[in-house]
């Protein structure tokens, strides 16, 4: 058969069962455009390319398999870089595809010719430049095993107009890439010291971060800390992988955890630490972080090991392999005396309520929206303080049910991302709660939003400020308020209806849960502009450079 270098690729990524691409076309990827025309892929218009990448993050985030999105080259090109660079902290597995301009005019200079390659070198897992059209047979497989395969990871495919262009002879197919779930090898007898360090230990605590959710090892945490009641606590990345409803769940540490959790794992003995970069919004000050406490650190990426705390010991592999290995070692204990201990911490050092009558509090519009979706909902945030208040009180119990921009904390990530899992996830309802600055960062998107008719909801926190940054100011630069309040703040009701999208002002509302309440229940998309008190501070907090037992704020809403 003989074929395009863009009909080989859009049938490669037929073959890797791609249903769904988000992008924006331009001069330099129009070959691959005309090669979709006749494709089963459906080809979601985003309006601007971070927003295609962002929804394909979500269709990843949400699933755990590879999602595309297409971009020119050129403007194209660089407005990808921040949704790469958010997937490369995330260790999400994105494919990225971008025209170039014709390999003839690299380095000329040319019309929207940019180096793509290099510039996406520290923000992939890998990427490609293609030279010649028998490399798309063997890079494009390529790229979704890497993608998939040990911590997951962002591929760049940067591709000429002329590759695209150029017509190729070929008789056979090569086989798609299929992820295998292959048991690898663990050293018995460190499985055994980390077992004895277990079995040795009065006060162990798991911390538990995305590793736990890409290496799907949920079931196995959660036998191996029941069987030796171990209590758990989570990173921002790792929150539905342990259900917040159990005994042992210690909830998010960190330096918006709640106080109690900080605590114990300032008396924990022995720190397991699984899938975890030992980051600074986790640990704190690190050389103050779990100072009595031996570490074990179990990862796939051996880059992790000892990179920024020095561990005890350390286990590399597949989490959820090693889990089940260690699982058969680890004998069953009660450890009365430590279960006691934890209970007591969470009854000194309680996570506090704000005013059950304050019904527009971020903390209760939160709570109250868990109560009327499933459990299996999907829950996007953007980043700020409502992404630390939806992290302290949303009940999630199911991984893969919070998609949040964690590494890079960027604004803008939700929307999109709530579309892309929306697109994954047709028969689930998705929830975007948003801020009235971060909603801005990536607004356009609710067009995409009206032409695709989805279940999402976005739910946006509105104080007039970059909440967190006016919160900082306030807190820690002695009430210097300076480029932290919008002047001037739109209308997002009437906006979101000038896209196509049903929206209201829940301020306006005879009764704001009762609407709110109506809006949730009803199939399709809404905005609910949610005006909130603008000196409301996510608390309990850690400052900059204080170890997690410093916390100011540590029971919670009380002034």
């Amino acid at each position: 058969m003989k074929l395009s270098g863009a009909e080989i690729t859009i049938k490669l990524l037929e073959r890797q069962g791609i249903k769904d691409i988000a992008g924006i076309p331009g001069g330099a990827n129009l070959p691959i455009y005309d090669a979709l025309y006749k494709s089963s892929i459906n080809h979601i218009l985003a309006r601007h390319e971070q927003g295609a990448a962002f929804i394909a993050q979500g269709m990843a985030r949400s699933t755990g398999r590879a999602a595309v999105c297409f971009a020119t080259s050129g403007p194209g090109a660089t407005n990808l870089l921040t949704a790469i660079a958010d997937a490369k902290l995330d260790s999400v597995p994105i494919i990225a595809i971008t025209g170039q301009v014709s390999y003839s005019l690299i380095g000329t200079d040319a019309f929207q010719e940019v180096d793509t390659y290099g510039l996406t070198v520290p923000i992939t897992k890998h990427n490609f430049f293609i030279r010649s059209i028998e490399e798309l047979f063997t890079i494009i497989p390529e790229a979704f095993r890497i993608a998939e395969d040990g911590r997951p990871g962002p591929i760049l495919i940067d591709i000429p107009k002329n590759i695209q262009l150029q017509e190729y002879e070929f008789e056979q197919w090569p086989e798609p890439y299929a992820k295998r779930y292959v048991s690898k090898h663990c050293d018995a007898a460190t499985l055994e010291e980390a077992a004895k360090m277990i079995h040795d230990s009065k006060k162990p605590i798991f911390y538990i971060g995305g590793g736990i959710v890409n290496s799907d090892a949920y079931s196995n945490i959660y036998g191996l800390a029941k069987k030796n009641s171990i209590p758990v606590a989570a990173t921002l990345m790792a929150l539905g992988s342990f259900p917040c409803n159990d005994l042992l769940y210690l909830g998010m540490l960190g330096m918006h955890g709640a106080k109690y959790t900080n605590m114990l794992m300032d008396e924990a003995d022995l720190v397991i630490a699984l899938g975890v970069r030992f980051d600074d919004r986790a640990t704190g000050n690190v050389s103050k972080f779990c100072p009595n406490a031996k570490i074990i650190h179990m990862d796939i990426d051996a880059a992790e090991i000892n990179k920024i705390k020095n561990v005890d010991l350390s286990i590399l592999g597949d989490l959820n392999y090693v889990l089940e290995e260690l699982l058969s070692k680890v004998k069953e204990d009660s450890r009365a005396d430590w279960m006691k201990e934890v209970r007591d911490y969470k009854e000194k050092y309680p996570f506090s309520l704000p005013d059950q009558e304050d019904v527009l509090h971020p903390i209760n519009l939160i709570r109250y929206v868990s109560s009327i979706v499933g459990e299996d909902s999907i829950i996007t945030t953007d980043v700020g303080q409502h992404q630390m208040w939806t992290a302290q009180a949303y009940p999630f119990k199911k991984p893969r049910t919070l998609l949040t921009s964690g590494g890079l904390g960027t604004m803008g990530f939700g929307l999109p991302a709530a579309i892309g899992a929306a697109l994954a996830n047709p028969v689930k309802e998705v929830i975007c709660f948003s801020g009235d600055g971060s909603i801005l960062m990536n607004i356009q998107e609710l067009a995409t939003l009206a032409d695709l008719k989805l279940n999402v909801k976005v739910l946006i926190m509105n104080n007039g400020h970059l909440g967190l940054v006016r919160q900082q100011q306030e807190m820690f630069y002695q009430q210097h308020y300076i480029a932290s309040k919008f002047t001037t703040n739109p209308d997002f009701a009437a906006i979101s209806r000038g896209f196509g999208v049903n929206a209201c002002d829940l301020s306006k509302e005879k009764d704001p849960l009762a609407a709110l309440k109506a809006i949730l229940s009803i199939p399709g998309s809404y905005v609910v502009d949610i005006p909130i008190k603008d000196d409301e501070n996510v608390l309990p907090i850690v400052p900059p450079g204080a170890g997690n037992t410093n916390m100011i704020g540590g029971e919670g809403y009380e002034k």
